[in-house]
């Protein structure tokens, strides 16, 4: 998603956050000081001496039992109707060769992941290409990484198209003879319907030569994508060439003819609004700015809007019927689909369309990651010393969380790219917290974005550009210690169910008009940010509130029925959020959240830990265990390996993250004004630092209340055996002391 900056679009700013909770974000990061160490991950060669390796969790080979399908509560079953959840992520090996590629799928499968998504341009890339011509190279890295992924029982998830810097000079599109974005055409516009239809056959159509099937056949492909972060609904569409605009204003006026009989009883109802590019004798509508959308709007301008939407909406739904049937009835492909994963100009007013829109597929899906304000030259793609930057712990907004989704009743809901952005200090938080909050909401998948490296990253700068004497980091990598690092015990926890999932707290009933008229809805998501697309600084709280409390999604599910005129459910929120103290507890009673203090807790039979800023803490008792931590922030999960509750295991993973840099990362406080207009107090990049990643050391005591343990290995980073000892017996149980200088222990 994120490979290159790109235009910004003019409309209007988002809400955005006060800087109240930054003040206690001084503290010093990690360096190559006494309080961190070193990470190294060997090359792993996967030997069977390794103390910690997932790939029991997946199927020998993915698909083996047939096609994912939809499971009755909106997740997903396997062929032969056993419930799965995937922990995924996206990844850019599949054009590795056959080496790298096997053993990066070995790598993620040791990690937990059961998924991963292949997003590329499967259209020709050359610089004058025919419609129809095909980038044969990124079809072959597909058909390959298809084929190594399966091996490890990895599924996949295929996005083959996205409307960014296409090569369109002999396409034929009016206003578009020149190498640029495609933005909202392929809702529409015929020719490019044309060109994706001959690009995704040839994908999905021909025989797979690494496996010997058509992807169309081929059920470890689980999910197909039919385009990626496009949408009639967004400001991109703002941006359309004039030949376009009419073209679609021609089909704007024949579906008013159709509602209304003739364009001047359309004029009729609107009240004789007319706009600059209106000439009803000649059959032609003008289309609106989507800003108009995002204000108030009365009278007759109100009910141009309104039909403008509806067609809109129809528009963009009916091509994804037409495109499920063309996958189903011409490519004979089995796969669920998604429609895409996009956001809109507003969250309030708009979501609820869009993702009206997207249930003419199976699967529900958005793009949402975690920001904080990042300010310079490069933000869109990299980390520049020099930069300046906020930093800000989901535990102390949690408003802001990409797991805080309205779901689809019948619909399944995943999270296609996400993470916590860099260069924020708190990433170790975040496998944890996915995975409590996916597991409450029953969100169906959450990819981390992206894999850029074989196993972990451990350069992760631009060798060939140099900036004050440094090389300026990349900045959309999940394959760090801080995250990767954090999977294990999260994938274990939130696959195998280790957290129950809620009860719906708000369940939504949303006539179609009300979407057309955009009325507020019940409750809202905060707004996403795509730096690339967007000014000013990311959103960090919801931008308007309407009928029920934000923070319900921290609570218990919250689902949307669309087209369906009907009570809405709202529970009693009481006794689960508690304002004046900042908590919010999930009403399955294993979550607790603590936004005053920053701190996530988790308490189930075979799963306990804790997140955020356990300093402040003290000791945090749960029913099987306590933690005692001097670390300002870290992220403690104690999981079962066999199963059995941790009181009763004999075989339980500890695992312990906290915050990472690269060697000599330098920063400062500072106050900055943001590109919004706006004033932040943060930090400005002193130095970048280069390699290797300098881990803090934990400072952790956990007492686990289970006789049946008696001795402790400490693992290396890839999982293997560094050290064995003893436990402390105390009481009822055993004490451990965690190593500092580790991320995984083994109790038995």
């Amino acid at each position: 998603m994120k490979a290159r900056p790109s235009a910004v679009l003019p409309f209007a700013l988002f809400a955005l956050f006060a800087v109240e909770n930054l003040a206690w974000s001084a503290s010093a990061p990690a360096t190559d000081s006494q309080g961190s160490w070193p990470f190294v991950h060997p090359q792993d060669h996967f030997s069977g001496d390794a103390m910690l390796d997932l790939r029991g969790l997946n199927e020998a080979t993915a698909g083996q039992s047939g096609f994912v399908r939809v499971s009755g509560d909106g997740g997903f079953v396997r062929g032969d109707g056993t419930p799965i959840r995937f922990w995924a992520c996206g990844t850019e090996l599949y054009l590795a060769d056959d080496k790298k590629l096997a053993s990066h799928a070995r790598f993620l499968a040791k990690l937990g992941v059961n998924m991963v998504r292949l997003h590329a341009q499967i259209g020709s890339d050359s610089k004058t290409p025919e419609l129809t011509d095909v980038n044969q190279k990124q079809i072959d890295g597909i058909w390959r990484a298809v084929a190594a992924f399966k091996r490890e029982g990895i599924y996949v998830t295929i996005s083959p198209y996205w409307a960014l810097d296409r090569p369109a000079t002999r396409w034929g599109i009016e206003g578009y003879e020149h190498h640029g974005d495609l933005w909202g055409l392929l809702f529409f516009n015929p020719t490019l319907q044309k060109g994706y239809k001959a690009w995704v056959r040839k994908l999905y159509a021909e025989t797979n030569p690494y496996t010997g099937i058509p992807l169309a056949r081929d059920p470890a492909v689980a999910i197909i994508q039919v385009q990626n972060e496009d949408g009639m609904f967004f400001f991109t569409m703002d941006g359309m060439k004039p030949a376009q605009k009419r073209l679609l204003g021609r089909e704007f006026a024949a579906w008013l003819i159709a509602q209304y009989g003739s364009l001047d009883k359309a004029w009729d109802a609107w009240d004789y609004i007319t706009q600059p590019g209106d000439d009803f004798p000649a059959g032609e509508v003008a289309i609106l700015p989507v800003w108009q959308w995002t204000r108030p709007q009365h009278g007759g301008m109100a009910r141009r809007l309104a039909d403008q939407l509806r067609f809109f909406a129809e528009t963009q739904r009916g091509f994804y019927e037409q495109m499920v049937r063309f996958y189903r009835d011409e490519l004979g492909c089995r796969q669920l689909i998604n429609a895409s994963n996009w956001l809109t100009a507003d969250v309030v007013r708009l979501n609820d369309v869009e993702r009206y829109t997207n249930t003419a597929a199976d699967v529900m899906a958005v793009n949402k990651y975690f920001n904080s304000v990042h300010d310079g030259a490069n933000t869109g793609w990299r980390i520049d010393p020099g930069d300046h930057f906020t930093d800000h712990p989901g535990v102390l907004n949690p408003w802001d969380l990409p797991t805080n989704l309205k779901q689809v009743v019948g619909h399944p809901m995943i999270v296609t790219e996400s993470t916590w952005v860099a260069p924020m200090d708190y990433q170790d938080e975040a496998p944890f917290l996915v995975s409590a909050y996916e597991s409450l909401a029953g969100i169906a998948g959450y990819y981390w974005f992206t894999a850029k490296a074989e196993q972990y990253d451990d350069d992760p700068c631009f060798p060939f550009v140099e900036v004050n004497g440094e090389h300026p980091q990349f900045k959309w990598t999940c394959s760090t210690p801080a995250l990767m690092g954090g999977f294990p015990a999260a994938a274990l926890m939130y696959r195998n169910g280790y957290l129950k999932r809620g009860q719906p707290v708000v369940v939504e009933n949303r006539p179609l008009a009300d979407l057309w008229n955009r009325r507020p809805p019940l409750i809202s998501e905060s707004a996403g940010f795509d730096p690339n697309r967007m000014p000013g600084q990311p959103p960090q709280q919801p931008q308007a509130q309407t009928g029920a409390d934000p923070l319900a999604f921290l609570v218990g599910p919250v689902t949307v029925n669309y087209g369906v005129a009907g009570q809405n459910t709202v529970a009693d929120l009481s006794g689960f959020v508690d304002r004046q103290k900042k908590i919010v507890s999930s009403n399955t009673g294993e979550i607790r959240l603590d936004y005053n203090i920053g701190m996530c807790t988790i308490d189930a039979p075979c799963a306990q830990g804790a997140t955020g800023l356990l300093n402040h803490a003290g000791n945090i008792h749960l029913s099987t265990i306590d933690i005692a931590s001097g670390n300002r922030q870290a992220s403690v999960l104690v999981v079962s390996l066999d199963g059995q509750a941790l009181s009763e295991s004999r075989r339980i993973l500890v695992q312990v993250g906290t915050p990472s840099r690269l060697s000599g990362w330098t920063q400062e406080p500072a106050d900055f004004g943001g590109n919004d207009k706006k004033q932040y107090h943060g930090f400005r990049i002193v130095k970048i630092g280069k390699p290797p990643w300098m881990i803090e050391n934990a400072d952790v005591t956990l007492t686990i209340r289970n006789t049946r343990l008696t001795k402790a290995t400490a693992l290396d980073a890839a999982g293997y055996l560094a050290k064995e000892s003893s436990l402390a017996p105390d009481g009822a149980g055993v004490e451990l002391r965690f190593p500092p200088r580790a991320m995984y222990e083994i109790l038995q």
